[in-house]
């Protein structure tokens, strides 16, 4: 990890559809800040529509969009890299980074590390992805509780994805997945954090959520994801889990009707919301700010900059 003694950064931090965004860009035109996207999602080029993916905010170019290709693989480390990347650069300019996005893991390994990757092996991960589809993720869950039963209780007994790479590592390295990651096991030193969250009413956040679908559809989310699919280079393992893609890509493909395929995605995104807040329950030091309406009006605003210590704008 980079050296970021002497950096601060901010982050404005909530679920899908909250109106993280919009908070975002009237926070940054007030105090000299520069957004950095913290979204797994948004890092893929040729994937605006459906990632609601801001282009520039007040004439400043958000960091950390379109950054690779949809079939390159991403993780972790490499966000974390440019983010520190992102940190240096802003602040070496005067300026201040505010970090804003749903991903909880992005904002776990920025502030408290990643474990020592070992790698892939491609033949050991394609024999136990073949034997989740075969007996079904829940029979690795059960062989993962046995080995290694830290790592079975942070992982989803239908997660096959997690199931595997877990498995992957204890295979190639002999050793437990959760004795190998030190991540998560305390807040670096080097960096001085403020973190506000947006929370809104269930109901609320469930009716934006179906709007912002509804739009993203009337905006030509289907041909985006006709055009990407039909590229020769294919779309990645990481792209390719993108919520609403996938399940519009069925569609094209003949998997399901656009009626079946828009309620799925509607359901899946509010799954992921569930997920994203439970990642966010991890962090006790999130400032939240209960939030109805547009997220951008002075009363929310004035909120946040008390959230984020950030002085009242003239």
């Amino acid at each position: 990890m980079r050296d970021l003694h002497g950096c601060a950064a901010w982050f404005l931090v909530g679920p899908t559809a909250s109106g993280k965004g919009r908070l975002a860009a009237a926070l940054a035109a007030r105090h000299g800040m520069e957004i950095v996207s913290m979204d797994s999602m948004k890092v893929y080029r040729f994937m605006d529509v459906g990632t609601a993916k801001p282009k520039a905010v007040g004439g400043a170019r958000v960091h950390l969009i379109d950054v690779a290709l949809p079939e390159e693989v991403f993780n972790l480390a490499s966000w974390i890299a440019m983010a520190e990347e992102a940190v240096l650069e802003i602040s070496g300019r005067g300026r201040k980074p505010l970090f804003c996005g749903g991903t909880g893991l992005y904002l776990k390994g920025l502030l408290s590390g990643i474990f020592e990757d070992p790698g892939a092996a491609p033949e050991v991960r394609a024999r136990l992805e073949r034997e989740a589809a075969e007996s079904g993720p829940e029979a690795l869950h059960r062989r993962l509780a046995a080995a290694d039963p830290a790592a079975a209780a942070r992982i989803g007994p239908r997660d096959a994805r997690r199931l595997v790479r877990a498995l992957e590592v204890a295979e190639v390295t002999g050793e437990a997945i959760s004795s190998r990651q030190v991540q998560f096991k305390g807040r670096r030193s080097d960096l001085s954090v403020r973190i506000a969250g947006i929370d809104r009413d269930r109901d609320e956040l469930r009716e934006r959520i179906d709007q912002r679908i509804d739009r993203m559809l009337s905006a030509g989310w289907i041909d985006e994801v006709r055009r990407l699919f039909a590229r020769p280079e294919g779309v990645g393992r990481g792209a390719a889990q993108a919520v609403g893609y996938r399940e519009l890509a069925a569609h094209l493909a003949g998997g399901m009707s656009l009626e079946e395929a828009v309620v799925q995605i509607k359901r899946n995104t509010r799954a992921l919301v569930r997920r994203q807040m439970s990642w966010f329950r991890r962090f006790s030091d999130i400032r939240w700010i209960r939030v109805s309406g547009d997220s951008d009006d002075a009363g929310t605003v004035a909120a946040a900059e008390a959230a984020l210590d950030l002085p009242p704008a003239p």
